[in-house]
């Protein structure tokens, strides 16, 4: 028997006892947005997580490939009816069995989707104001640049943002240097140069942050690096803006006390929805 919600039931009514994901975070996940019953950057996502689950030693299925998965996430949106426009999670975790130390590393994994209003990208929200969340800090590390399902960090900084009136809040790592916002990678505008910080300081490798890269440098007339960035830097920059599959990008127009222009975003997303259209 346990005690749920000061309600004593069978344990077998409550199967978070024995969920791994639940009881340690012991979960790598991946979001992914379907288009008329297309996963935009499938492959991407399929190597991340499969990249993620090596990295945390679970045990990859034989069946688990990039087909497999395909399907599984397209029969669930087509039961669910949102094909046309949607975002899909899949969630694989370690299965039942031990403490700290598992019992054994093979996996089940778990898939929710809901739909979307909009099939293309666009920028949802024209006032978009930002600070930095200091609190707690992100490590240099290759745990940083995967999705598991420790997401404490976000979560006290999405409730420190809300309390503020913010839109978003930018992480920095334990060298004190800005990483990525709440919700996404972040890009930031010097002049003629697109900066975003490497992964080797700690920020998600994340799936739209690589399409943003290449479609930057495919413009011909910015310089597009990848370097620390500074705190100090947000005030010298001409755009910040942020990086997410979902949202694609939204542009910053507000940190502190100062405001940025929105050129360069508007121009990327163009091209960003210009590429989906072709997918």
């Amino acid at each position: 028997m346990i005690n749920f919600n000061g309600t004593i039931v069978s344990e077998d009514a409550n199967i978070l006892t024995q969920n791994r994901a639940f009881l340690y975070g012991d979960a790598v996940f991946e979001t992914v947005k379907i288009v008329n019953n297309k996963i935009l950057f499938l492959e991407d996502h399929y190597f991340r997580l499969m990249s993620s689950m090596r990295v945390v030693r679970m045990e990859i299925p034989m069946n688990f490939t990039m087909e497999y998965l395909e399907e599984q996430i397209l029969s669930l949106v087509a039961k669910n009816q949102v094909l046309n426009s949607s975002r899909a999670r899949i969630t694989v975790y370690r299965n039942d069995g031990g403490y700290y130390l598992p019992q054994n590393n093979s996996v089940s994994f778990l898939i929710h989707s809901i739909a979307l209003e909009n099939t293309l990208y666009s920028i949802e929200k024209k006032q978009y104001e930002v600070d930095l969340y200091k609190d707690f800090y992100i490590t240099k590390q290759l745990l940083s640049s995967i999705k598991t399902t420790n997401k404490i960090i976000n979560i006290t900084g999405s409730i420190f943002a809300n309390e503020n009136g913010l839109d978003n809040c930018l992480l920095l790592n334990d060298s004190k240097n800005v990483v990525e916002a709440l919700q996404g990678n972040i890009f930031m505008l010097l002049g003629s140069k697109l900066v975003t910080p490497p992964v080797s300081e700690g920020c998600l490798n994340g799936v739209m942050r690589k399409q943003i890269l290449s479609l930057a440098k495919k413009l011909g007339n910015l310089e597009v690096v990848e370097e620390v960035i500074s705190p100090f830097d947000l005030q010298k920059a001409d755009e910040l803006f942020i990086t997410n599959v979902i949202k694609g990008i939204q542009p910053i127009t507000q940190y502190r006390k100062k405001a940025f222009s929105t050129n360069v975003s508007v121009e990327l997303l163009a091209k960003l929805n210009e590429m989906i259209s072709t997918i």
